[in-house]
């Protein structure tokens, strides 16, 4: 039994007791001073990544910011992160250098990507990215968990008192979606602290804890799905589709980029990784691997390769949940209609979820990009043909949904099974 009491102390690990998403405990939004003119280059997000007046009028911006000119790459020295202490000020780094990476590789649109990323960046991004465990590329760990900071702490986690602390060309329609992604997190932190209280009670043969958790868990994803739904409230589906997943998307699976990348100084082959995606969020993993939700070889495949892009403690917490008994063979062995019929609600609360994420999905991708097909060009640039299909993380994202959502709806269990 003492093996199983790991996930409380992965749980403190990730803040749960506090009611907070996913990551540190506050992200912090500020650095530790540097010596000029690397100064200016932390001071980056805030003062060139937010979108004003065109997406691509950011070009300049970056380049700027990078020390860059048309004629060479300037004198903007080599950062180190050795002056890095805390482990909040080193996600906010990777925050920092993921934002400045995505800009300069995105530049000028999905048809002229940076291939090859300056050495004067992607040496601090790596250096970092290993220090955390986390790859070199802009993640849902960084995107969400760590980019929101509170205008009053003193006053509720709610959208009008949050803030993001970086940005890229999206303007509001960025700030929500990022802002209404920190909600999710939070409205699924009541379901994460039931996992742990309910795998404890299986331990312990306290079908009546057991039950308690599993309702509090229905509740926690039945949350999750109206707070998605104020995604409707702060995203324009229009700037979402033609700015904003431009930015996101990544170098692996990704026909504009389908040599991946170059880290100038890392490595003389191109890399590849994926975008920020859903799928890279703790929530729905941990979820899965409570309720015993087994999916097809393709979509469990991309879902174990999306673990890799969390933070350590995160995935150790999957594992750690994977590794503990089974929640369908105890409720099957006990007997217990009530628990029984708990846990099928809690199947179908998650069913429900998954066919509102494709709800959400059909209007942002599909929708627009069938719009998009049939009308004039507009001041908004537009991704490539190829990519009108694919989630951030490079998936063919209907067809993925669909198949997470079906294989979900076979968990449900059956007395006789």
């Amino acid at each position: 039994m003492e093996r199983y009491k790991r996930p409380a102390r992965l749980m403190g690990g990730v803040q749960a007791r506090t009611a907070r998403p996913f990551g540190p405990f506050t992200p912090i939004a500020r650095l530790p001073p540097y010596p000029a003119p690397a100064r200016d280059l932390v001071k980056f997000p805030t003062r060139f990544l937010y979108f004003r007046i065109k997406p691509f009028e950011y070009r300049g911006r970056c380049r700027l910011a990078l020390g860059l000119d048309d004629a060479k790459e300037a004198e903007m020295p080599l950062l180190s992160c050795q002056g890095l202490k805390s482990y909040r000020e080193q996600r906010l780094a990777h925050l920092v250098l993921s934002f400045i990476t995505m800009g300069y590789v995105w530049q000028e649109g999905q048809t002229q990507p940076k291939e090859v990323l300056p050495r004067n960046l992607a040496l601090p991004f790596v250096e970092v990215s290993r220090n955390l465990g986390l790859p070199p590329i802009l993640a849902h760990a960084d995107l969400v968990l760590t980019n929101w900071t509170t205008r009053n702490p003193e006053r509720s986690l709610e959208i009008r008192n949050l803030d993001i602390i970086v940005s890229l060309p999206g303007g509001e329609s960025l700030r929500g979606f990022i802002l209404v992604t920190v909600l999710v997190e939070k409205a699924a932190v009541p379901g994460i602290m039931a996992l742990v209280q309910a795998v404890n009670a299986i331990l312990q043969h306290r079908d009546n804890s057991l039950l308690r958790a599993l309702q509090q868990l229905r509740l926690s994803i039945q949350d999750i799905t109206r707070t998605l739904g104020q995604m409707h409230n702060y995203v324009d589906p229009d700037i979402f589709y033609a700015v904003i997943r431009i930015f996101l998307s990544g170098w692996k699976d990704n026909p504009a980029m389908p040599v991946g990348l170059t880290y100038e100084g890392v490595s003389t082959e191109p890399l590849k990784y994926s975008g920020g995606s859903a799928a890279q969020s703790t929530v729905l993993h941990a979820f899965d691997e409570f309720l015993g939700i087994c999916h097809s070889k393709e979509s469990a495949d991309f879902l174990h390769r999306m673990r890799e892009y969390m933070p350590p403690s995160h995935k150790a917490f999957i594992e750690e949940i994977h590794s503990a008994p089974s929640l369908r063979d105890h409720i099957l062995s006990s007997g217990n209609d009530q628990l029984l019929t708990t846990y099928n609600e809690c199947v179908e609360a998650l069913v429900e979820l998954r066919s509102y994420h494709i709800t959400v999905v059909t209007k942002y991708l599909i929708t627009v990009a069938t719009k998009a097909k049939g009308r004039k060009p507009n001041h908004l640039p537009g991704p490539s043909q190829a990519l009108e299909e694919r989630g951030t993380g490079g998936t063919v994202v209907l067809s993925f949904l669909k198949s997470v959502r079906d294989k979900t709806l076979e968990a449900i269990l059956h007395q006789s099974d």
